[in-house]
């Protein structure tokens, strides 16, 4: 059962009781990401995110590993481009300490000196790791791309300039900034008694006060920007991305840009993995996939490929692209793409992991829940004349992007324009 209380303060709690579940899982979802920094700030996100592991007041870094190892739990945290997320997943009769825990994290966090400079190095280091991943590296440089100077091209990890820079107080403003209790969701999934919850959920987060003073949360949306790009450097394989327009995560036409994607190359049985890899052998690895944020998005398709199947590759995804925006998909591929996308969401929404999730990711996109039902009502939904009107919105190569990593020439890829 659903349910949403907002706190006095702001905080919005989500809840999704399961009493068939022996688990719960409990998140804190900031609305701040990497697209909220300045270029100063770049990074800032994803390192306080590692800083709130690193001591409270009351428990060591060491005493919060070995607490929720004790718990038999899991604890962790990720940063994208809109949001920072600290999460907790235990057996519900651990609930009341997991809670204590996260709320220690989020408020007393002490962010020592020694472990911020320890952290700038950890953090550089992962920096470095994104640099000799040359997958990772291409989508980062595309994203770039495409993005230009939007806050959303900037890569999540930040740059190693800025992250050598920062100081204590830079952080603690920054949370000051944006982590105001307006801006937070905790959403939580599984066996619980709700009362007791929302008891503890208001002593533990309803207590910092807002400020009414804060000016509200503006983001300018992005243009998505073509033309062509190219990295070289010395690896056995040359990364290609191909990019163009998508929607935002809440649009409301996003079911038939789901379908589109799984038939153009969100799957093993999707057009371009079966005309690049199985029938001609050019690439192990090239798929297609969506990337949906509050106010734009883009469509995306990798390849890994031999220097001297660059062309061809490029010809082939180019050539998919245009019988798909020509004629979308056939009857048959909507049918089968429906039924798959229906039974991976089921089996996704099983855990209490998957749930939580999705409770805040309704809330801070739509402000409001989707149930199961009303999301496999809205797939069967979706007509062949409305997938072709998305296919022409969306495979426009008059605004594509083509991002080349690897031993390559420029010819290569201007000619694949």
């Amino acid at each position: 059962m659903y349910r949403k209380l907002i706190l006095e303060n702001g905080v919005r709690l989500v809840t999704e009781r399961i009493p068939t579940l022996k688990s719960v899982t409990v998140g804190i979802w900031v609305n701040a990401g990497s697209r909220d920094e300045l270029p100063a700030q770049a990074g800032f996100s994803h390192f306080i995110e590692h800083m709130f592991f690193k001591g409270t007041t009351s428990r060591s870094a060491s005493d919060i590993s070995r607490e929720i190892d004790a718990l038999g739990g899991e604890m962790n945290a990720f940063t994208t481009r809109e949001t920072t997320t600290f999460y907790v997943k235990v057996l519900d009769q651990h609930l009341a300490k997991a809670l204590d825990l996260l709320s220690d994290l989020l408020h007393r966090s002490k962010f020592g000196p020694k472990e911020i400079e320890k952290e700038k190095q950890v953090v550089q280091e992962e920096i470095r790791m994104v640099q000799d991943d040359p997958e990772d590296l291409v989508q980062e440089l595309h994203t770039g791309q495409v993005m230009g100077r939007h806050p959303l091209g900037r890569p999540i990890l930040g740059r190693a300039a800025t992250i050598g820079a920062l100081r204590r107080q830079d952080l603690l403003d920054y949370i000051d900034a944006r982590y105001q209790p307006q801006e937070i969701v905790v959403a939580v999934a599984g066996n619980f008694d709700q009362r007791v919850l929302e008891r503890t959920i208001a002593r533990e987060f309803g207590r910092r006060h807002r400020r009414e003073s804060q000016k509200p949360h503006e983001r300018l949306a992005p243009e998505i920007r073509g033309g062509v790009v190219m990295q070289r450097k010395q690896l056995e394989q040359v990364h290609l991305c191909i990019g163009m327009k998508g929607l935002p995560a809440g649009h409301p036409e996003r079911y038939a840009a789901y379908i589109l994607n799984s038939v153009l190359g969100g799957s093993v049985s999707s057009r371009l993995f079966q005309e690049v890899r199985e029938k001609r052998g050019l690439a192990y690895s090239i798929y297609s996939f969506l990337s949906g944020y509050s106010d734009g998005g883009t469509l995306t398709v990798y390849a890994g490929t031999r220097q001297k199947e660059v062309e061809r590759v490029l010809e082939v995804v180019r050539r998919e692209i245009r019988r798909m925006a020509a004629n979308a998909i056939t009857r048959d591929e909507l049918k089968r793409t429906k039924d798959q996308m229906k039974g991976s969401l089921m089996l996704s929404l099983e855990s209490s992991h998957s749930r939580m999730n999705k409770l805040a990711k309704d809330e801070l996109i739509k402000g409001k829940h989707t149930t199961l039902d009303e999301m496999t009502r809205a797939i069967d939904a979706v007509t062949l004349k409305q997938m072709e009107r998305v296919a022409q919105e969306l495979l426009d190569e008059s605004s594509m992007a083509i991002t080349g990593l690897g031993p390559l020439t420029a010819r290569q890829l201007q000619l694949a324009r």
